[in-house]
């Protein structure tokens, strides 16, 4: 069987992971926190991997930089992919350096030519650079920005065309923005190009403090909430069966718990798989 849904994984889990046999599973993880040569985290992502497919989630390569992707950090992934063979490589659309200074945060990147072409640009380097296609993940968004010059589906359509990419579309960030901004989630994800979607996440929110609901925040600390499993169950009747994670950052509950929540997704997905079966048996 292929890839149906993972978890992302903490370290504190690799044992109980290691030893789920469930079909289709795999894991995720950011790969920034294995930049070493050895020690106990990396010899037990090996023995993680020997057992399943993993995932490599970056969260610094800064895409969205002026500037091209930091060298060092370029070679580690590198380094990293070749160590663990993933099935999957993604990175955020987003921005965390200036020059040789970094921010922990994944910052907003203008949707102008000039930032469409630098974010192209850093695309093509990292692809190069490890020999292989890499997806990008739509941002949660809390404003809009006055100088925007195209829509986000434009601004990623174009990105996916200049270069090859797929997209990695989390529908929890498509739920929180279009709360946050105004806009209706169920048209965004009925107009992503389904040919172009490599992956998929989904994740839990929370509302901010003194807001309230008016503003959600991309949390990561909840189980997903029902309005954004619908939202998925509707993606995925559009364009079938793709690989789909369960974050949990925050709050996270015991292994148990979060693999209910993957099998939830897996069961979505394999009733998209065997509806088209019926279909053709019937016909």
């Amino acid at each position: 069987m292929g890839l149906s849904a993972g978890l992302g994984i903490k370290p504190a889990q690799f044992t109980l992971a290691t030893a789920e046999h469930a079909d289709g599973l795999w894991f995720e993880v950011h790969p920034e926190n294995y930049f070493a040569d050895g020690g106990p985290r990396v010899r037990c992502l090996d023995s993680l991997r020997a057992a399943h497919p993993l995932s490599l989630h970056g969260v610094g390569l800064s895409l969205g930089s002026v500037g091209r992707p930091a060298r060092a950090h370029l070679e580690r992934l590198h380094q990293l992919c070749t160590r663990l063979e993933p099935v999957l490589v993604s990175e955020h659309l987003a921005w965390s350096r200036w020059d040789d200074r970094s921010v922990p945060d994944l910052l907003p990147v203008p949707r102008t030519q000039e930032a469409l072409d630098c974010v192209s640009r850093n695309i093509a380097i990292v692809q190069e650079t490890l020999g292989r296609t890499i997806a990008l993940e739509n941002p949660s968004h809390y404003l809009t920005l006055a100088f925007d010059e195209m829509s986000e589906l434009d601004f990623l359509t174009e990105l996916v065309r200049r270069t090859g990419c797929g997209l990695l579309v989390d529908v929890s960030n498509v739920f929180v923005s279009a709360n946050n901004l105004g806009f209706d989630p169920a048209d965004w994800l009925a107009a992503v190009p389904a040919t172009a979607i490599h992956e998929i996440h989904l994740a839990g929110h929370s509302e901010d403090p003194l807001l309230g609901g008016q503003l959600l925040i991309d949390s990561h600390d909840h189980a997903v909430d029902a309005r954004v499993w619908s939202l998925f169950e509707g993606l995925i009747a559009r364009i079938g069966s793709r690989p789909t994670l369960i974050e949990r950052d925050e709050h996270i509950p015991d292994f148990v718990t979060l693999m209910a929540e993957r099998n939830r997704a897996a069961m979505i997905l394999e009733q998209a798989i065997v509806a088209p079966s019926r279909q053709r048996a019937s016909a």
